[in-house]
């Protein structure tokens, strides 16, 4: 699993280790991390033409002594700082002892230009002068970020104003949620962690892994009927939405559940696709409410949330939901919301919701008592009584397509009628879900049958890889 820890949390770990350490030995190691990841990248670090981009703060001395250490093997090291009167003594000593050298502004080629300006301490993006540095980064050279690209807040992921696009992060220590969480996570590029020694307590945010999920996924036993398997309820589609209610299906059938139980006004076309399906109430495990049911089913969404067993909400079903109602529930309720909806539920607008992903999914969370699944670019999990959240590494950008959230919605359904606890059928089910999208899509446009298609496909390549730790299941998350 990839953890992810607050500012304040990395900070204290430092203090910490720093009190133990020689003066000046962890910055030598972050130095030694982020330098071996440029040469790396460089290949040839002899003659090679390497641009710093130095702030004032530790964030500016670590690339000077990475730089130093590139100087000593051969590059043209150059550092370029905010203000020449406030750069790191120790590490600008280093640089120019090297045979690096100052200049006042950025030349105008470079084989790697490395991000030294704002550390895991900005907030607010960046300011003019550090920002005019930016935009005269030579076109095509690749940029490596320390600790996270300058201009994102590295607790929240947001980005005010102008922001750093790195091709590569190296982070000391420990993930910050902000390199895993959009706005922020699109600028980070890959990531790389350099182990400087911390020791750290529990998360603020968490990615699970393919040997995460696999531990996750349910699995039959020997003893096993379709009634032991969990049956899920889905309640979703009308006559002028019957696909959401075929595809919430679809994504039911391949969560893992024994048997898929649907109620509402597209039978025949349920029927049509998938035979196997049940129809007409009876018990469930769980339900899956909301897909396509357009206006006027309140009374519906009302009987399924008095039903004593875990229930998952998405699309019309969340319309004026009542959080006492949910907060009384014996049983876990789960919310998958996009930013829209999500804005709606808590009063603001989709954009305020777009712009704090991290902060908005907790509220939501605490606000209505239920786990929040909310979709977008970044899916999170937040669980109502707080702890890390989670944050889904997998999917692609062609998964923002019409029915996509209705697969998903009958799959993390179905894995709570399996008896996954909600934050984990939700994590699961956005892993599993931006697995199959990866695959189905392969670099072109998809529809959602093929997500719902490609859901097995991805479901053996977590189980095998974990298994196996090769290759053989595809795509490492």
């Amino acid at each position: 699993m990839r953890t992810a820890y607050s500012v304040e949390t990395v900070r204290a770990a430092e203090r910490e280790l720093m009190a133990r350490l020689p003066e000046g030995a962890l910055m030598q190691r972050a130095a030694a991390g982020l330098a071996a990841v440029c040469a790396g990248l460089l290949g040839r670090v002899y003659g090679a033409r390497v641009v710093l981009l130095v702030g004032p703060g530790d964030n500016g001395g670590d690339a000077l002594y990475a730089g130093a250490r590139l100087a000593r093997r051969g590059a043209g090291v150059t550092a370029v700082p905010v203000d020449p009167e406030r750069v790191h003594e120790g590490g600008l000593r280093a640089l120019l002892a090297a045979g690096g050298r100052l200049a006042g502004a950025v030349p105008g080629r470079a084989d790697l230009v490395v991000d030294g300006l704002v550390g895991i301490g900005g907030r607010g993006g960046l300011r003019p002068a550090a920002a005019a540095l930016v935009e005269r980064i030579p076109a095509g050279a690749p940029v490596v970020a320390v600790d996270l690209p300058s201009g994102v807040d590295a607790d929240t992921g947001e980005v005010a104003g102008a922001a750093v696009h790195a091709d590569v992060t190296v982070t000391f220590g420990a993930y910050k949620p902000g390199l895993l969480i959009d706005p922020g996570a699109s600028r980070t590029g890959a990531l790389r962690l350099v182990d400087i020694g911390l020791s750290l307590p529990d998360p603020d945010a968490e990615a699970l892994q393919h040997a995460d999920v696999a531990e996750l996924l349910p699995a039959p036993a020997a003893e096993s009927d379709k009634y032991r398997r969990g049956v899920v309820g889905v309640l979703a589609g009308s006559a002028q939405y019957p696909g959401a209610a075929v595809l919430a299906v679809a994504g039911a059938l391949r969560g893992g559940a024994g048997a898929v139980r649907y109620v509402g006004p597209a039978a025949d076309a349920v029927l049509a696709r998938y035979p196997e399906t049940l129809i007409g109430r009876g018990r469930v495990q769980a339900w899956v409410v909301g897909p396509g049911l357009g206006e006027g089913r309140a009374a519906e969404v009302a009987e399924a949330l008095a039903d004593p067993v875990p229930v998952l909400v998405d699309a019309d079903g969340l319309r004026g939901l009542d959080p006492q109602v949910l907060r009384a529930r014996p049983a876990e309720t789960l919310l998958t919301p996009h930013a829209g909806e999500a804005a709606a539920l808590l009063g603001t607008s989709r954009e305020a919701v777009e712009a704090a992903r991290l902060s908005s999914v907790r509220t939501l969370a605490a606000r209505y008592g239920a786990t929040a699944l909310l979709k977008g670019s970044t899916t999170l999990v937040a669980h109502p009584a707080g702890g890390p959240v989670r944050v889904n590494p997998t999917g692609t950008a062609w998964l923002a397509t019409a029915g996509s959230g209705d697969v998903l919605s009958g799959l993390a359904g179905s894995l709570l009628a399996s008896g996954l606890a909600a934050v984990d059928a939700a994590s699961v089910a956005a892993y599993v879900h931006g697995l199959a999208g990866r695959r189905a899509a392969a670099g072109a446009p998809l529809h959602a049958q093929q997500i719902a298609q490609f859901l097995p496909e991805a479901w053996r390549d977590i189980r095998e890889e974990a298994r196996y730790g090769t290759g053989r299941g595809g795509h490492r998350a």
